[in-house]
Parts: C-alpha cells; structure tokens; sequence
C-alpha cells in the first residue's frame, strides 16, 4: 500500500494542541509523520490547501443497521457527507438480532461502525413515522443473561450497552429498563449510553443512576426533561452528574435538540463533552441532517471552532475508551476528515422547528480511512 501525503492543510488536532498548517504522512493504514514538507516517492498526495484536515470524525450516536431495521442509515453513504470515518451505532440491534448486524453491516462496511448492544431483545424493532413502538415498553422483551451472554461472544466489537427510557421508548416502564442495563454493564464492564425522551422517568431519576463514563445522550433536549429549568439555570442533578463523570453527548435526532437549551447551557459554560448527529431515517432529510450540520450548529451558537472539532473526535474517543482514535499523533489509526468550513448566511434548525443563522458550516471534502484516500477516490 503506497503512503499518502495530505499537504499544506490547516491540521486541527485538540488532544495534542495542535492547530497549524502543516503536512501529514500516512503509512501501514497509521500516521507516520506531522511536520513540515514530507515528501516520499511514489506517495499519493491530496492537496489539502485551504482545508481543514482534523481526526477522523466520530459520531457517538448513529442508527446504521441498514436493511435490518426501519431507522438504519447506510453509514457509507452518510459518510461521503457527514466526514464521518467512525460511526457508533446506538443499540439499533438487541440481543436477538446482533448476530446479523455483525454479518452483514458491520464486517462488510468500508468505515467503521463500533456498536453499542440494545438492553432490549430486539432492538429498535418499530421505529418509522406510521409504526412507533417502544422495544422497552414490554420489559418481557429485556433477558440480562442475553444481552451478557451476546457482548461476551461478541467482545472485540460491542462497546456498550444501550437503553432507551421514556413514554416513547418505554411507555409506563419507568427507570425499570435502565436499572436493567446497568446490571448488565456491571456484570460486562461496560458502559451505558442511555436514552430519554418524554416522562415518566424524570431526568433526576435516570442522571442519578448513572456512574462514571456512562452517557446520557440528547443531553440538550428540550422541554420536558429539558436539562436546565425555565429560566435557564442548570437543574442540580445534571451539575451532579458532570462532577461524577457522566458523558454528556448531543444526539440530535429527530426529536432531541432545541436551541434555547442549547443556549442556556453553553451561557452556563457547560459544553457537550460530544456531539453527535443520532442520524437515522427519520432525521437524515433533516433536522439533524448529519455530524457536520450538527457540528455547525453549534459554530452558529457561539462555539469555538476548536472545541466543536474536539467534540467531534477526541471526545467521542474518550467516552469509548480509544487511545488510537480521534487524534493525529504518529502511530494513531490513520483516519482523517478534510473539511471545508465555508463561509456565508446559513439557516438552522431544531427539533421544535425553531431556526438560527450562522456564517459558516463545516462541509466534507475528502476522507481518510485506515491510511488511504478513502472518498473522493483518486482519478
């Protein structure tokens, strides 16, 4: 396999503090080198100038199991758009149908799709604008020995257990799915990423579960179980929570993210450790769009350009427990996402339809995975 050379980018590298223009090699499907003026004989070069050249992009939250469930994205596809080289699926399998999500998506995708295991037996099984039934509202469907006994076989993929509470996700099932999911990540050692959507549980039931690198997702939800009050201030068991060490990851979707929250919690000075998009068939045309569009929200709240591309690539690392992912060290997994960050008048929108303008949105120009020119292909 020939290195290749991504030239004169603007690297963007938060969790080694670089920002600056320089050039990287890629050798062996890893970084090789970073500095000034690589050259090597027969190498393929991209012309990164005028670019973004940061870690490959890692959504958290995604719904890939395409084919296999009504709510699956073909990661392949989004990710010409998205920048996206990692896509973490969000527990669209169970115990049940895991065995067919490896097969056919996971082992065969040209990037990579990390998944989180489903506490329900079947996964998000009906999940479409006509057919909406929660996999958690019958708690016969949850078997804890199953779900173990799946992430043991499965080990070197699965990175978590997943549960989705709320009237939605599990109708009058309470918090009794979550205390589910945690028995069976403390039996795994794993981590929960948990899902809440309307009452019942509340917000205060299901944050105070929640242990040390566990994540919340749609932590920037509108109202009800909206993360701060009213009148903006931050609700105490979210503080709480953050000072434990819960992961507080965006998880846009379809329903998950409203603006005045958002700006209510970043005034407060609290910022996402992740953001991420929660892509799936009822939230691809929009709002959420994608991980860019997500991210460039966030440029158009007031975030700084630096901390959005963090919350894209070594914070999602981070909550995963991946040393050799969203970073651009030598010896790292050669991922990288060469981003346009245009300029101009953009209009965004949230969940409950309400818009905000920005000047400039994030937009993918080449990808990087495992070392080669992944997408567009060379001529």
């Amino acid at each position: 396999m020939a290195d290749l050379i991504v030239k004169g980018g603007r690297i963007i590298d938060p969790a080694n503090g670089r920002n600056e223009v320089a050039d990287i090699r890629f050798a062996d499907g890893k970084v090789a080198a970073v500095g000034s003026d690589l050259a090597r004989e027969s190498a393929d070069i991209i012309d990164a100038r005028g670019l973004l050249v940061v870690p490959g992009l890692i959504d958290l939250h995604t719904h890939v199991y395409w084919g296999g469930t009504s709510l699956g994205v073909d990661a392949a596809e989004i990710a010409r758009r998205s920048g996206t080289t990692t896509f973490v699926d969000a527990g669209s399998a169970g115990p049940g149908n895991f065995h067919g999500f490896r097969r056919h998506v996971i082992e065969p995708s040209p990037v990579r799709i990390v998944p989180f295991l489903n506490v329900s037996y079947p996964g998000i099984f009906a999940f479409s604008p006509s057919v909406m039934v929660g996999e958690c509202t019958d708690l016969r469907l949850i078997d804890p020995r199953e779900c173990v006994r799946v992430i043991e076989v499965n080990r070197d993929v699965i990175v978590g257990v997943k549960v989705r509470v709320g009237r939605t996700a599990g109708g009058m099932s309470g918090v009794a799915p979550l205390d589910i999911a945690l028995e069976v990540a403390e039996e795994t050692g794993l981590p929960v990423m948990a899902h809440l959507d309307h009452p019942p549980p509340s917000r205060l039931e299901v944050l105070s579960r929640l242990r040390r690198g566990d994540v919340i997702t749609h932590c920037f939800r509108p109202f009800p179980n909206a993360p701060v009050h009213g009148d903006g201030r931050i609700r105490e068991e979210v503080s709480a929570a953050r000072e434990r060490g819960v992961v507080f990851d965006i998880g846009h979707g379809g329903g998950s993210f409203g603006f005045r929250t958002a700006e209510g919690m970043l005034a407060a000075g609290f910022l996402p450790d992740v953001i991420s998009s929660d892509v799936h068939t009822m939230s691809v045309n929009g709002p959420a769009f994608n991980q860019l569009v997500t991210m460039s929200k966030f440029l158009a709240l007031g975030m700084e350009l630096e901390a959005v591309i963090r919350a894209g690539t070594v914070g999602p690392a981070t909550a995963l427990g991946r040393d050799d992912l969203g970073h651009l060290a030598p010896g790292a997994i050669g991922d990288a996402s060469l981003l346009e960050l245009r300029q101009g008048e953009f209009k965004y929108r949230d969940v409950l339809g309400e818009t905000r303008h920005g000047t400039s949105q994030l937009e993918a120009s080449f990808l990087v995975v495992g070392g080669r020119r992944w997408y567009p292909l060379p001529s």
